[in-house]
């Protein structure tokens, strides 16, 4: 199985002679929208706070290149320089986010269009194509520019590529688009027969002739070529990633010796790029993050800052933007309660992130973002949220023991995988209510609330490591993949698969046989017919589960399968609904509905029993508790963060409290963790 690319992992460059550890505290920082008179007062206030790193330039092409031929680097040069006064490094962005008024004004031809023909005009920000060859002459005679200037200025640290690469961007239908695509196909399938066996043109007469008369997905009389729409989400988040690779190679040519970065979006329904193929073009990965409000927003949270773990092979990332309370742009803006600012900043930071930023420093008085928080609110340092935003920076200063220190290994592992998420949500298929993140999400949730530390790991992963793997609505399965998990349960592995999974290979095609296709021996079961659930309908199960959105027609095929639970009514009553197989060493299980995150911790819990996997919290802690683990040398360090508005017990849990952002108190012996309060606790290194 061919594994996903590694970042070579530089860090930041800190400033020269400086080697003693710490992490990072910062922002963006926008100095373009204040007055210069403001300046000095920020880098007071950021020593104040104990800022010691800020992202600059993002979005200013227009202030340093304010027409085609001129050049203003002044006002950057001076708050380089006092920045670098107020001992403060810079990552440095290539400021190529968003085109200035006069470049597409002179090439309106570099305006994305929409699937339907529209062409999606400035007044915004990413208003570009990433396969336009006219934007990226621009946009690298930009940051050759900026890279010359500022090559030997001691405040940088790092470069960061753009800005949220695809976040408005990812899918353009534009001519240029569909020339790459042609390109990026025929570097794929290097002939028309092996395309059209992949796209399977014989159906509804769509055979290719000719490499011209290929296009984009765009607005169809019906249903697009599943393969086609699959091909070009490939190639979108490709496209994408050449241009981060051409901008590095700019960066490297040049300053060979500033590590790279840009910023991924792991969180939510942002699905466009496939972040784990970028993850060896930069040197060290960062995100942006934001949560969602509802039940499982804070273990959407935890989710997506396991999987950037997994992406970076748990070395140490880059939290690049998060909130110090509301943003602006969800339906409805609250502001974060007491103790949530810090709560949410170290559960990434026991992710592996060695840098805490937000989104920004000083909160806007214009534009589209002026209601998003920022470490200096409207109201000034005299506010609730900058005194929390010092004393998060007093708790990472304490916690400088922790940078560069690893993100310790789980034994159980949630796979993700990008072809399924893209393709099971494809449209004309058995159900439209599907969301793969979701299932994922709600199987992390189980983890949680059994207090058992999980990974979410891309599929490229080397799974040898783990005792236990979930992989929910594994859609697309190609021969390697199936071959690698096979090996992983003979050898003692514990694999747990859901429905709609192993159904396809990787030309989106279906392996044929009945289902679960290439999971189908291994699981010792046959489904000949899909049955999803109609919205809002559930159907029982014996063991008191209620299920809902699918069902499966499951047969045993193997006599060694284990029937944990039948369907005790619905369109499949007597049918096995949940199994599990003895396979060498190890088992896999199947359910065969959605259970929803409550429900599946009974189902979870009896499969980790098979394994031996237990929890390491004590009792009063599991599901109120999120444990984090990182390790250096002989030293483990435990997060224990309170997921709940109530104070927390941890009986026997003992070490040195390295960092508090709720001082813990005592009761009888035992430490209890104040609401929505995280510990930091270096503890001798364990087994592992």
């Amino acid at each position: 199985m061919t594994a996903n690319p590694s970042p070579a992992h530089r860090w930041i460059r800190w400033p020269a002679g400086d080697t003693s550890p710490r992490l990072g505290y910062g922002a963006d920082y926008n100095p373009e929208q204040w007055p210069r008179e403001v300046w000095k007062d920020d880098i007071r206030l950021m020593r104040e706070a104990g800022v010691n790193i800020v992202s600059l330039a993002i979005f200013s092409w227009a202030r340093l290149q304010p027409t085609a031929d001129s050049w203003d680097f002044g006002w950057l040069d001076e708050v380089m320089d006092l920045l670098h006064a107020g001992g403060i490094a810079v990552d440095l962005a290539t400021a190529t986010a968003s085109p200035p008024p006069w470049l597409t004004a002179l090439h309106p031809e570099i305006l994305p269009v929409t699937r339907t023909g529209e062409t999606l005009w400035p007044g915004a920000r990413q208003h570009w194509r990433p396969t336009s060859p006219v934007f990226r002459t621009h946009a690298l005679r930009l940051v050759e520019e900026l890279a010359s200037r500022y090559a030997n200025h001691s405040a940088l640290a790092a470069w960061h590529v753009s800005n949220e690469l695809g976040c408005h961007n990812v899918y353009d239908y534009s001519d240029d688009a569909a020339r790459a695509f042609r390109i990026w196909l025929r570097e794929r399938y290097g002939t028309l027969d092996a395309l059209n066996h992949a796209w399977g043109t014989a159906f509804w007469s769509q055979h290719y002739s000719d490499w011209e008369q290929l296009l984009p997905p765009r607005l169809a009389a019906s249903h697009p070529n599943p393969t086609q729409q699959l091909d070009f989400k490939r190639f979108s988040s490709d496209a994408l990633r050449d241009h981060l690779r051409a901008e590095r190679a700019v960066l490297s040519q040049i300053t060979p010796d500033v590590p790279v970065t840009t910023n991924f979006m792991v969180m939510g329904e942002t699905r466009g790029m496939d972040y784990a193929s970028w993850a060896g073009d930069v040197d060290f990965v960062s995100n942006d993050h934001y949560v969602h409000p509802g039940p499982q927003g804070l273990d959407e949270l935890s989710f997506s800052a396991n999987l950037v773990s997994g992406i970076a092979g748990h070395r140490p990332w880059y939290l690049m933007e998060h909130s110090t309370s509301a943003v602006n742009w969800q339906h409805v803006n609250q502001a974060k309660l007491p103790g949530e600012l810090a709560r949410d900043s170290l559960l990434h930071v026991g992710h592996g992130a060695d840098t805490v930023a937000f989104f920004q420093w000083r909160q806007s008085a214009a534009g589209a973002e002026k209601y998003h928080s920022a470490m200096v609110p409207h109201a000034g340092p005299d506010s609730e949220v900058f005194r929390a935003v010092t004393a998060l920076g007093r708790t990472l200063q304490a916690l400088a023991p922790v940078a560069g220190s690893t993100r310790k290994p789980a034994r159980a592992g949630i796979v993700f995988d990008w072809d399924s998420w893209w393709t099971a949500e494809h449209d004309s298929h058995p159900t439209a209510l599907l969301r793969y993140r979701q299932e994922a999400l709600d199987w992390y949730s189980a983890f949680l609330a059994l207090g058992v530390r999980a990974d979410v790991v891309p599929t490229g992963t080397d799974f040898s490591g783990y005792d236990v793997l979930v992989a929910p609505v594994l859609h697309v399965v190609p021969t390697e993949l199936a071959e690698c998990l096979r090996e992983f349960v003979e050898t003692g592995g514990h694999l747990v698969t859901t429905y709609f999974s192993g159904i396809v290979d990787q030309h989106d095609h279906v392996h044929l046989g009945g289902h679960p296709g290439a999971l189908r021996d291994l699981l010792g079961i046959r489904i000949e017919e899909f049955a999803p659930l109609p919205e809002g309908t559930e159907v029982r199960l014996d063991n008191g589960n209620r299920a809902t959105l699918w069902t499966d027609a499951v047969t045993v095929t193997a006599p060694d399968v284990l029937t944990l639970a039948r369907y005790a009514d619905g369109p499949q009553t007597g049918r096995p609904a949940l199994t599990r197989r003895a396979v060498g060493t190890g088992s896999a299980a199947y359910v065969s509905t959605r259970l929803g995150p409550e429900q599946l911790c009974g189902v979870l819990a009896q499969l980790l029993v098979a394994a031996g996997v237990d929890s390491e919290l004590p009792e009063a802690a599991r599901g109120r508790v999120d444990l984090t683990v990182r390790q250096n040398g002989g030293a483990d360090f435990w997060f224990l963060a309170n997921r709940t508005d109530a104070p927390v017990p941890l009986p026997g849990v003992e070490g040195e409290l390295l960092a508090a952002s709720a001082e813990p108190d005592h009761q009888a012996g035992t430490v209890v963790l104040p609401p929505r309060a995280v510990a930091v606790l270096r503890r001798p290194r364990s087994a592992a």
